[in-house]
């Protein structure tokens, strides 16, 4: 049985789908996707993404640079985000935030990056498409700043504690949660976290070609993540919330589109 699903964050944009786009988009559609977020984590990234949005219906983009670049973010770049921002196919402002795991970039740049984001998403009234990983101590008080003059924003790929996830949902935030939860060796405590997570406040994604469920039967053989997996997502939320997929796909669904504007 097919429910209507939105997986709201997908890099379609990604290399590894540049041979078989248009078909991977037909087995999203087949397996009941009605709507996805291509996620924009460059100027390019995020240029390429409304460039998809053009080219194939039923999907809309993010514009923003990922912490990971934030180094790479001078004033055109930024310039350059802030003008895709005006496209009403563009409906976030991201994949912005920090990532204390990797460093890619230096920490400073990173909240200097951030902060550039939300200031844009207040001016220009668009919710924010939100990274967090290991900095939940920098990226709480930064975001708390800017809360009240945004219009809202989903704190994406979940992965944290419960504090976190607690300071999230107190601000309002909508909660992403994606195949890492059907990890057995790293998502086990979302599994008891996800039934915190209130009905009006979940968000499903894949983060395609990305986090392909582990508990995926059979697995593709390429290993590469596509939208079409968001079903199992949907089945290991269900099931450890105890409540149906029918239910689930109806109220992210519907979250999705509120928070959107889809």
């Amino acid at each position: 049985m097919n429910f209507s699903l939105i997986d709201i964050g997908a890099n379609l944009g990604h290399e590894s789908f540049d041979h078989d786009l248009p078909e991977v988009i037909q087995r999203a559609e087949a397996a009941g996707i009605v709507h996805q977020l291509v996620t924009g984590t460059t100027l390019r990234a995020s240029q390429k993404a409304l460039e998809l949005c053009h080219r194939f219906a039923n999907l809309s983009a993010t514009a923003g640079i990922h912490p990971h670049e934030a180094a790479h973010a001078d004033t055109e770049i930024l310039k350059g985000i802030r003008a895709l921002l005006e496209d009403p196919r563009v409906r976030a402002v991201g994949e912005t935030g920090l990532d204390f795991n990797r460093d890619y970039s230096p920490r400073a740049d990173q909240e200097r990056v951030f902060a550039e984001h939300l200031q844009m998403a207040v001016e220009i009234g668009k919710p924010v498409f939100l990274h967090q990983r290991d900095a939940h101590t920098r990226f709480y008080p930064i975001l708390k700043d800017f809360r009240d003059h945004l219009v809202g924003g989903v704190v994406h790929c979940f992965t944290d504690e419960k504090a976190a996830l607690y300071d999230y949902l107190a601000l309002d935030m909508y909660i992403g949660i994606t195949g890492w939860i059907c990890d057995e060796r790293r998502g086990q405590h979302l599994l008891e976290l996800v039934k915190d997570i209130p009905n009006n406040r979940l968000l499903l994604e894949t983060d395609a070609p990305y986090l392909l469920p582990r508990s995926l039967r059979p697995k593709p053989k390429s290993r590469r993540n596509e939208p079409a997996w968001l079903t199992e997502v949907l089945h290991t939320v269900a099931r450890y919330t105890e409540r149906s997929p029918a239910t689930i796909a109806e109220e992210t669904t519907d979250n999705a589109r509120r928070l959107f504007g889809l």
